[in-house]
């Protein structure tokens, strides 16, 4: 048995290669264009085939040998002349590792090479760089270790989807209109019909509209309309014709008339989000730009300028050396730009006050970033800095520092002259003690992150407590005692996934605490937190609540779940202010009855060893809207009421797992605002037609593992309803659950179903319906074209007829239930081949799209074709399952840049030696997919979870890549997940 943990490196993008020296073998790229040469034309070669035999032969003599894929520039161009053209051109040059992109580009005839990931942005290639050198690296860090085989994969042009090579800079239309729009119009100035219609160079950059006093744009002055807040209409005289107009009470008016409609549409287009604004501002990001035209220094009146995920230069006509121009600019963004060095001009741009440079490989910042005294917020979170410049303490406007994901060992002593700043954010860095009288001459610094640093102590260097934090971060650290009763003011604290066992606070002030997933035996809070809201304890080791918190006289929300307790106290369950209790996966064996009233709203009591709820549970929890007694030994359920009529407010119930029989369904009418009912697994035989009449609210059904016979027809009435899932019971009649106008999900897979019903039509919401595991179902053919347009209809595939006495039944059974989710969007694909390779192996795999529904029918569709082709190359147990992950990573093609999908595969093969009797077990995962071997009734993990909170090694190697991990742990701002196919 195995497990490999492949798939690439997600969101994040590889490190740049090392330069490569400038020498190398001469003239071996030009022997290989002459090779080329006899074997036909370069251009659109797009398949190995294509090699001829002295390619291959030149290839297999060393593994440093290769080839990259040279795209054309799909470039989309307009002028006053033409519409548009396309070109698209693809080639192949063989070279080696050695080879670097001067050499490449000299025998190409280019000035430049660009490199392309994930069809992202594109950069130029230094001319040191080595194009299959950097392709090498790139499949190397995807987790190919054969260089055989990385050199297989190099020459297949269908990684051109991950990684591509241009011989000039590509461009779109769309990215054109955002930086610039220029050419040759006529134009006619005022309202008036007094001017003439003349022929003008005109250009739409930044918030300016530019038009030249001459045709001949060399000469003659150039006129500016600042555009923000003015107006651009449509002039109904002329065809294609636009009028541009400035605010204020000076406002010039130009017309512009345009050729094609195209044309018209694109400058309207661009030119309606700049006037619409009210504050100057450009937005230049995410554009592959090494510069911006020239044309924007033109707008004087620009405020904020975003040039986030670039290449910005210095030494260029509009590089970064120019922006003192700019001489109203208060915000610049330039994060994400590699800049590796701090652009020192930057600084003598006195108006900014704001500055975002993260993620730009910085080491140091420079003395001159003094100079900036009006600047309020800086950025500088995702680089390398290990110190900061005593001349930033100038900056005494400054409230906004960002210096998470850094290189810092302790917090900067420049903090200590920054006054306006209220906050130290250093999450990310490598500070592996907190000297507490470090904090305590910092008495305007109140919250202090250290999220994911390597904090192991805690140093108080003298009995003097600290009044001023009172906020403080410790989570993702290796902190195993921790002791801030000196910090008196604290008022939250977050300290989870540590290794604490003891935890000391100070109770005056505390009003949240985090502290779940550590190995806490004892929480000491004094005095009793009067003013506590929030608890959360879960994944510990406690045997009991602390005594503190059944005091406290605020608290509303408690998580003591999977601990060791055995019991929940009275005066926790009867508490005036608590709302949402968690106390699943424990010991408990009762609850104490209730006896007055309670503002209970969650309860959440599953994975313990109840045999009974409280009587009066429902009758003195009237608020309670949420209940999970699942995993326990029920037997009965309490009453809703004890009149009448119900005041039951409970809407969603899950008692999945118990002992509960028949009996308890008349109970279930007395909650008439029941949503979702979870009665799965139990010994549930009928379910009373008059009582299902009852519950029209109902919008989610589980009646899953019991042994009924029918479901009652009475469910027509429950018109919300949109999933039902009945799999593994006796029923033998089709519910009458076609006729509901929301139903999407249903599930009567492993039932006794001989027939359905079918309405004259069907709802169109109806999107997923198992019928699996009925061994007497029979679907004619009208049938199966009823349900042509639902997304899913699983059936069972009846055996061909056969003669020969060779063939045997399937080795494996297996089954499949699903559930819609928290979205009601089920985007999850299975895969189940039971004969594998023609054998009585067995390929089981899971697919999960999160939001998007295309990458898990496309894995389903081809992973098990790969799997087959990669064992048949491999002899390796765990080598050709990472291939298969790698390769169908790559196979998604286009549809994978811009969606994801987890992925889990399992696949059982006979042993060599007894094929009959003997297997393995090879299980592959990426994402948030799973694989769980039940084992004695209890859960075996066989693959791990792929996020920051479950994986430290996960989480180690976001941050070595820079990424910026939020508060609430996705990457950048955008994913929780951070290994995924495609």
């Amino acid at each position: 048995m195995g497990e490999v943990e492949p798939g690439p490196a997600g969101p994040l993008e590889p490190p740049e290669p090392p330069e490569a020296p400038a020498s190398r073998r001469p003239g071996g790229i030009r022997v290989l264009k002459r090779n080329m040469k006899r074997n036909g034309s370069r251009n659109c070669l797009n398949r190995r085939s294509r090699f001829g035999s002295r390619e291959r032969d030149w290839l297999r003599e060393d593994v440093k040998r290769g080839c990259v894929y040279l795209y054309g520039a799909d470039t989309t161009t307009a002028t006053t002349t033409t519409t548009s053209s396309t070109t698209s051109d693809l080639h192949l040059v063989l070279c080696t590792v050695e080879t670097p992109a001067s050499e490449i580009c000299a025998g190409e005839g280019r000035e430049s090479l660009y490199l392309q990931l994930h069809g992202d942005l594109v950069r130029r290639l230094e001319p040191t760089e080595r194009p299959l050198q950097i392709v090498y690296d790139y499949l190397s860090r995807l987790g190919f270790d054969d260089p055989v085989r990385i050199q297989e994969e190099a020459a297949n042009p269908d990684l051109g989807c991950m990684l591509r090579f241009y011989g000039e800079k590509p461009c779109q239309m769309d990215h054109l209109d955002r930086i610039l729009l220029s050419g040759i119009y006529n134009v006619r100035k005022g309202k008036t019909q007094l001017h003439k219609w003349a022929e003008r160079l005109v250009v739409l950059c930044g918030t300016c509209l530019i038009v030249s006093s001459v045709k001949d744009c060399q000469t003659g002055k150039m006129h500016i309309l600042p555009l923000v807040g003015g107006k651009v209409e449509e002039v109904k005289r002329r065809q294609y014709s636009l009028a541009f107009s400035s605010a204020g009470a000076q406002a010039q008016t130009y017309h512009v008339s345009f050729e094609t409609l195209a044309e018209y549409q694109r400058w309207q287009r661009q030119a309606s989000k700049v006037v619409s604004q009210r504050i100057s501002t450009v937005d230049l990001s995410c554009q592959s730009l090494e510069e911006v035209p020239e044309h924007l220094f033109y707008s004087q009146d620009i405020t904020y300028l975003n040039l986030r995920h670039n290449f910005m230069q210095l030494e260029r006509p509009g590089g970064l050396d120019t922006f003192y121009k700019f001489s109203q600019l208060k915000g610049l963004n330039l994060s994400h730009n590699k800049l590796g060095l701090f652009p020192v001009l930057l600084c003598e741009i006195s108006t900014l006050t704001e500055l975002n440079l993260s993620c730009n490989g910085l080491h140091d910042l420079p003395s001159q970033i003094g100079n900036l005294l009006n600047l309020q917020t800086l950025c500088l979170d995702g680089n390398l800095l290990t110190t900061l410049p005593e001349e930033l303490g100038n900056l005494q406007q400054l409230s906004s520092l960002g210096i998470s994901f850094n290189n810092f060992s302790q917090i900067p002593e420049v903090y200590e002259k920054l006054m306006m700043l209220d906050k130290v954010v250093m999450a990310g860095n490598r500070v592996e003690v907190l000297h507490l009288g470090v904090l305590n001459r910092m008495s305007h610094i109140k919250h202090v992150d250290l999220r994911m640093n390597h904090l192991k102590t805690m140093v108080i260097e003298n009995l003097e407590g600290n009044k001023y934090i009172t906020h403080m971060d410790l989570r993702d650290n290796q902190l195993t005692d921790l002791d801030l009763s000196s910090l008196c003011n604290l008022e939250q604290l977050h300290c989870e996934r540590n290794q604490l066992r003891e935890l000391t606070l100070s109770g005056f002030s505390l009003r949240t605490l985090y502290a779940n997933s550590n190995r806490l035996t004892a929480v000491n809070v004094y005095p009793v937190p009067s003013l506590l809201t929030s608890l959360e304890l879960s994944r510990n080791l406690l045997e009991c609540v602390p005594d503190w918190a059944c005091e406290t006289k605020k608290i509303e929300i408690l998580d003591v779940s999977y601990n060791l307790l055995t019991e929940v106290p009275m005066r926790i369950l009867s508490s005036l202010s608590l709302r949402k209790l968690m106390v699943g996966h424990n010991h408990v064996q009762n609850l104490p009855a209730l006896v007055e009233h309670i503002p209970l709203e969650v309860l959440d009591i599953q994975h313990n060893l109840l045999t009974r709820l409280p009587d009066t549970l429902f009758s003195k929890a009237l608020n309670l809207r949420y209940l999970n007694a699942s995993a326990n030994s029920l037997e009965s359920l309490p009453s809703a009421c004890a009149g009448e009529e119900s005041l039951s407010a409970l809407q969603l119930l899950y008692l999945t797992n118990n002992l509960l029989t028949d009996q308890c369904v008349p109970v279930l009418v007395g909650h008439p605002h029941l949503r979702i009912l979870h009665l799965a697994n139990n010994q549930l035989q009928t379910f009373p037609a008059s009582k299902l009449n009852k519950l029209e609210q109902l919008e989610e059904l589980n009646l899953s593992g019991n042994k009924l016979k029918t479901i009652p027809t009475t469910i027509a009435n429950c018109r919300r309803l949109h999933t039902l899932v009945a799999h593994s019971n006796n029923i033998s009649i089709f519910p009458e659950i076609l006729q509901l106008p929301q139903i999407q999900f249903v599930d009567l897979s492993c039932n006794d179903l001989t027939e359905i019903l079918i309405p004259e039509t069907l709802p169109a919401t109806l999107q997923d319906l198992d019928l699996t595991g009925n061994t007497n179902l029979v679907l004619e053919h009208k049938t199966l074209d009823t349900f042509s347009h639902i997304t899913t209809l699983k059936i069972d595939q009846k055996p061909l007829p056969t003669t020969d006495s060779t063939v045997t039944s399937t080795f494996w059974s297996h089954g499949l239930a699903e559930m819609a989710g928290q979205r009601n969007k089920l985007c999850v694909s299975a895969l189940a081949v039971d004969n594998f390779a023609e054998g009585v192996g067995a390929v089981y795999g899971m697919f999960d799209g999160d939001r998007n529904e295309e990458l898990p029918r496309l894995l389903q569709c081809t992973m098990a074709d790969v799997l087959l082709e990669e064992v048949q190359q491999s002899t390796n147990d765990t080598v050709f399952m990472a291939n298969t992950f790698l390769v169908s990573h790559r196979k998604l093609g286009m549809a994978g840049q811009k969606l994801g999908s987890s992925a889990l595969l399992c696949y059982i093969r006979p042993d060599t030696a007894d094929p009959t009797s003997s297997f393995s077990l090879t299980v592959a995962n990426v994402g948030t997919c799973q694989a769980v071997l039940c084992r004695s009734g209890k859960p075996v993990p066989l693959s791990k979870v792929f996020s920051l909170e479950q994986d430290p090694q996960e989480a180690q190697r976001v941050k070595d890549q820079k990424a910026i991990i939020t508060e609430d742990n996705k990457v950048n701002g955008v994913t929780c997940c951070t290994r995924m196919l495609g």
